[in-house]
């Protein structure tokens, strides 16, 4: 056997200790999700963004209907959703995430959806871009209206 001097050594485990995190970084997690998971494939159900979780048969609750200004934006932070009120008794929800630069846009009740970073402005009703840097509209989310309750779809 030949011996293994101390710079080859070295060499080596630092090339292991670059490669590693290298590759889990370009790793699809979600096969190791998939096989430590549960036996069964139903869903478990979603937290809320109150940290409460949601009956079977029901989306996850976004917001209450009074909480969205007409003419206005609420952002649910913790689903990234942000639900705009049109008009008095007309909900609908788009991605929280600015098409920009990923930042994301904030309550408003000045009748458009703002991004704080770079100024983009987006429509309440179509989740289209009003002004700014953005060129693409917010993508839209799926909602239902039970009662007071704002839930995703």
């Amino acid at each position: 056997m030949t011996a293994i001097n101390r710079r080859r050594a070295l060499s080596g485990t630092a090339a292991i200790a670059v490669g590693v995190p290298v590759l889990a970084a370009c790793s699809d997690d979600s096969a190791a999700s998939d096989a430590a998971g549960s036996e069964t494939s139903e869903p478990s159900p979603e937290p809320t963004s109150d940290g409460t979780e949601t009956q079977s048969g029901g989306g996850e609750a976004l917001a209450s209907a009074a909480d969205v200004p007409v003419g206005g934006c609420l952002v649910v932070a913790g689903a990234k959703v942000v639900v705009t009120q049109p008009t008095e008794g007309d909900f609908k929800a788009f991605s929280a995430v600015c098409t920009h630069q990923g930042c994301l846009v904030e309550t408003s009740s000045d009748g458009e959806i703002p991004c704080p970073c770079h100024a983009s402005r987006f429509s309440l009703e179509d989740g289209s871009p009003t002004s700014g840097p953005a060129t693409a509209a917010l993508a839209a989310v799926e909602i239902t209206v039970d009662g007071d309750s704002i839930l995703r779809a």
